[in-house]
Parts: C-alpha cells; sequence; structure tokens
C-alpha cells in the first residue's frame, strides 16, 4: 500500500474527503518527526510506540576492499508494536 491508497483508505473508513484525509495524515506524520527530533517516545495504546534507538560508533568494514572504516554515532527512529497490533496480524 502507498501513501495514496492509505489516503484512499483512512477517506473511506473515516468518511471523510481524501484532501482531509491527507491533511490527516501529514500532520500525524509531521507531528512524529518533530517528537523523535526532540527525542520524545509517543505511544499510542494497542498500536505501538514510536521512539529514537541511539547507535554507538563502532568500526566496520568496507565489503570491497575490506579494508576498516569508523562509523560515527548515530540515531534511528524505531517502532515497538503494540499486543493488539500483535494479535491482529497473528489472528487466524
Amino acid at each position: 500500500m502507498n501513501k495514496t491508497e492509505l489516503v484512499a483508505a483512512i477517506a473511506s473508513k473515516a468518511d471523510i474527503s481524501k484532501k482531509d484525509a491527507e491533511k490527516a495524515l501529514k500532520a500525524f506524520t509531521d507531528t512524529v518527526g518533530a517528537q523523535l527530533k526532540k527525542g520524545d517516545k509517543i505511544q499510542l495504546v494497542g498500536f505501538g510506540t514510536f521512539e529514537v534507538a541511539k547507535r554507538a560508533a563502532r568500526e566496520g568494514r568496507n565489503p570491497q576492499t575490506g579494508a576498516t572504516m569508523k562509523i560515527a554515532a548515530s540515531k534511528a527512529p524505531k517502532f515497538k508494536p503494540g499486543k493488539a497490533l500483535k494479535d491482529l496480524v497473528n489472528k487466524k
């Protein structure tokens, strides 16, 4: 499912226009991004948790040459699904 299909599905499910659904989706993604950038965690009970994972600096290898190289420390967004979402996906 791509963004256009997601917007159409949200509009249909919420009985709103596609334009309003796109605004809502954009507001959601912008807000999540802004909060993660600040280092905050977002918990949606039953759905999951968005948070920032810190990756330590480490040594890696260039796969072409085999030479060692330093990989800088970084932060990465992380999503941990909630129990209700896991149960929904695994439901038979």
